[in-house]
């Protein structure tokens, strides 16, 4: 505020006048009209030192250059270059302020030199070097305390730097998490979702298109199995949701154990599955077992929904310390690369590989059918030699 800029020139002002008036000191010469005019100037050049530091420095270090010299009363106007002397040691550092201090130091006591005082003598060798020590130390004063105060000033926007950058981590933390967040439940949605209404489509049109009321009545049955598992598994998805606040929410968590279900159902749509399962008989971290049902899941339902296909072969089996799951059919309608780029399936399979450490890839049999492939460690990346990654054959989901 521009009260408090003009306090501090209006005080000093005050204070030299009332030494001036109270010391009894007339000096050689009379303040009238050019001591008056050097101690008004010093003291009001400091109203702008926060602007213009440097300028305010020597507009004060030629006041006092000139006052003292010229035999006018004594009168603290040096408080007013020392103010500005610390003023530019804070704000523009101490080679600047170094050398202006310097200056000041040996300026006032040649200055003084050349001048006789008010009793006609000339100063003695002794009382220039006293007035040089004296000068030189109230400067340096002024230099260290405008360095302690730079280095608080820069000590607190450093400290409020990292504080704006904690809290931008935070934030984007924070948005990195739910993303994440929302990812994994679209993921469990469209494994859920696609896999029963696949079946459930399935069978509804090998219901409408059968003579047989035991057929019929055989797709019906199969129909109310789908969507009873459909409504099962969304109902955990959504208690997943609902216990956002809690410590450890409890996830849906299908493992390897359940495969023979999922392999049932897909052959309740129409679509024979040969399978192959070797793993050990030490338990698998869940987050594998989860990855490698959700592939198997999303593979064979791809196979039911788009190959056209008579057979579907899945094979599991660990292999080098990663468990290896292969899904093929034999399916003869051809792949359209639109519909792969713009679909969710691959996409969704190649992140459950890569969130567990794993790779997977995707593409075309050379004789026909489609093949899924992903490699998922059964170790923590940071156990492996090989870094992690994830990568398909066809960029998008089929």
């Amino acid at each position: 505020m521009k009260w408090r800029a003009a306090s501090l020139p209006a005080l000093i002002l005050i204070f030299d006048v009332v030494v001036v008036e109270t010391s009894g000191d007339r000096g050689g010469r009379p303040l009238m009209p050019l001591g008056w005019t050097l101690m008004v100037l010093s003291a009001v050049a400091l109203y702008w030192r926060q602007r213009y530091p440097v300028a305010v420095l020597m507009v004060t270090s030629v006041t006092g250059l000139l006052y003292y010299p010229l035999s006018f009363p004594d009168s603290p106007i040096a408080l007013a270059f020392v103010i500005a002397l610390y003023t530019v040691a804070r704000d523009r550092g101490r080679w600047l302020s170094i050398s202006a201090a310097l200056f000041l130091a040996i300026a006032f006591p040649v200055l003084t030199s050349l001048n006789l005082d008010g009793y006609g003598r000339q100063r003695s060798v002794q009382t220039q070097v006293q007035t040089a020590v004296g000068v030189a130390a109230i400067l340096m004063l002024a230099i260290v305390l405008g360095e302690v105060a730079r280095s608080r000033v820069r000590h607190v926007a450093q400290a409020e730097q990292r504080a704006a950058l904690a809290e931008a981590t935070r934030e984007s933390e924070a948005l990195r998490r739910a993303m994440e967040e929302r990812l994994r439940i679209a993921r469990d949605l469209h494994d859920v979702v696609a896999h029963q209404i696949s079946l459930i489509n399935v069978q509804a049109n090998a219901a409408l298109h059968t003579r047989s009321p035991d057929g019929a009545f055989e797709a019906l049955e199969a129909i109310r199995t789908a969507s009873k598992e459909a409504l099962r598994e969304v109902r955990a998805v959504l208690g997943v949701l609902r216990q956002a606040d809690g410590a450890d929410p409890v996830r849906p968590s299908p493992s390897l154990a359940r495969l023979p279900e999922l392999i049932t159902r897909t052959e309740a749509a129409g679509l024979p599955v040969r399978s192959h399962v070797d793993v050990p008989a030490t338990p698998l971290p869940t987050s594998v077992e989860l990855a490698a049902y959700r592939i198997v899941q999303e593979a064979l339902t791809n196979a039911v929904r788009h190959a056209a296909a008579s057979t579907a072969g899945v094979d599991i089996r660990c292999t080098g310390g990663d468990v290896v799951v292969t899904v093929e059919d034999d399916g003869t309608k051809p792949v359209d690369p639109q519909a792969v780029r713009d679909g969710n399936g691959l996409l969704g399979m190649a992140e459950r590989a890569a969130a567990v450490g794993g790779k997977l890839t995707a593409g075309p049999r050379p004789d026909g059918g489609f093949r899924v492939e992903a490699r998922l460690p059964v170790t923590s990346p940071s156990e492996r030699s090989r870094p992690p990654t994830a990568s398909n054959e066809e960029n998008g989901t089929r």
